[in-house]
């Protein structure tokens, strides 16, 4: 039985631990020992360390056959670097700002298959569109995407389902949005526009930096990503917390003492942003890629509309995005997907056969992913 490591225990990688269980030997691995309560009960093991450190990261994988990364988004850089040092193969939802291709080189030296930023989006959507580009020539793509709790509560009607750390970076980084074959930057928050979804009813999206590695990857001459929010104050209130500063990382001086606004703001936000015991949440993606195919115009829009799990005690956003990378790292470890070198979700979309294999994972654990297809 091969032997999978979950680097992180917050609510993704706990979810991604119980998933990989069920047919692999998994240890979890968290700073916070909180984090790792319940899961030896499960016939997992855990260990405490400082995953902020690349030495104790290169010395937790050096056992195992393949990593699955999960730290927050600030330490995801380093870590994944610490990971292909140790030369494993990893899948991951760190999502980290700096540029994933600085490390293809040494991935590629050290013979590493590492499947970076695979969640429901980045993530799923890029697996989704890859695989359209092997029979397409695509002109639009389009996701629209967000996680959000069942319940509006006041004032923020909104509850974040991973790091608020991560979470205020969909409000403050730069927009790159693809139009007429140029990267176009745009502020974070803009462009709101409200939005239909059956079940549902209205949401509102703004631009956001969900791209990412595509703008590099994917020569579509119109490519945009847009998170999803309950219409009305959400929106609004996070754009006058950012334009006061308080989404800043730049240091000030209060009273004497030096603090980035931004650890205080998240310290703040996180216990209105906490979900509840069992409270339940929903993710709604909508995947609409545009082109020719054979000659003849063709649009397909996908749709998911998931919901938390009762039986499992598992949110939704967990199970889109953690599932997600669980069925990548289910790929490497089943030898379906070697590519080595930095591989972003979309080049497993092109790898055939693995949109499927990801499909079919999914709606094994109740998350579908409904096609339309439109001439």
């Amino acid at each position: 039985m091969k032997k999978i490591v979950v680097l992180g225990a917050g609510l993704m990688g706990k979810a991604m631990a119980k998933d990989l269980a069920k047919d692999y030997q998994v240890t979890a691995v968290d700073v916070n020992p909180k984090n790792l309560e319940g899961l030896q009960q499960l016939n997992i093991e855990t260990k405490t360390a400082d995953l902020s450190q690349a030495d104790t990261i290169k010395s937790c994988v050096a056992p195992f056959d393949l990593v699955v990364l999960a730290v927050p988004g600030f330490m995801g850089f380093d870590a994944l670097k610490a990971v292909i040092e140790a030369k494993k193969d990893v899948a991951d939802i760190s999502f980290c700002e700096e540029d994933f291709f600085l490390l293809d080189d040494l991935a590629k030296e050290n013979g590493v298959t590492a499947v970076v930023d695979c969640g429901v989006a980045p993530g799923l959507g890029n697996i989704i569109l890859g695989h359209h580009t092997q029979n397409m020539q695509i002109d639009n793509f389009e996701c629209l995407v967000g996680g959000l709790p069942t319940r509006r509560s006041w004032p923020y009607e909104y509850k974040a389902p991973f790091s608020p750390i991560d979470v205020i970076e969909e409000y403050t980084r730069p927009a790159r949005i693809m139009e007429n074959g140029q990267i176009v930057i745009k502020e974070a928050l803009s462009e709101t526009e409200h939005v239909e979804f059956p079940e549902i009813g209205t949401l509102e999206s703004f631009n956001s930096d969900g791209l990412r590695t595509l703008l590099k990857t994917m020569q579509i001459p119109n490519m945009k990503e847009k998170t999803l929010r309950y219409p009305g104050r959400h929106i609004e209130y996070m754009k006058v917390l950012r334009e006061t500063g308080l989404f800043s990382k730049e240091e000030i001086s209060v009273k004497g003492n030096k603090i980035r606004p931004i650890d205080l703001t998240a310290q703040l936000l996180f216990p209105k942003w906490k979900f509840e015991e069992k409270e339940h949440d929903f993710t709604v993606m909508r995947i609409t890629i545009e082109g020719k195919e054979n000659g003849e115009n063709k649009k397909y829009v996908y749709n998911m509309l998931d919901r938390y799990c009762s039986e499992t005690d598992t949110t939704s956003m967990a199970k889109t995005t953690g599932y997600t990378c669980t069925g990548a790292a289910r790929l490497i470890a089943e030898g379906h997907f070697t590519r080595k070198g930095i591989c972003p979700p979309e080049y497993v979309g092109q790898h055939e056969d693995c949109l499927t294999k990801i499909l079919a994972h999914l709606k094994e654990r109740n998350v579908n992913v409904d096609l339309q297809q439109d001439i």
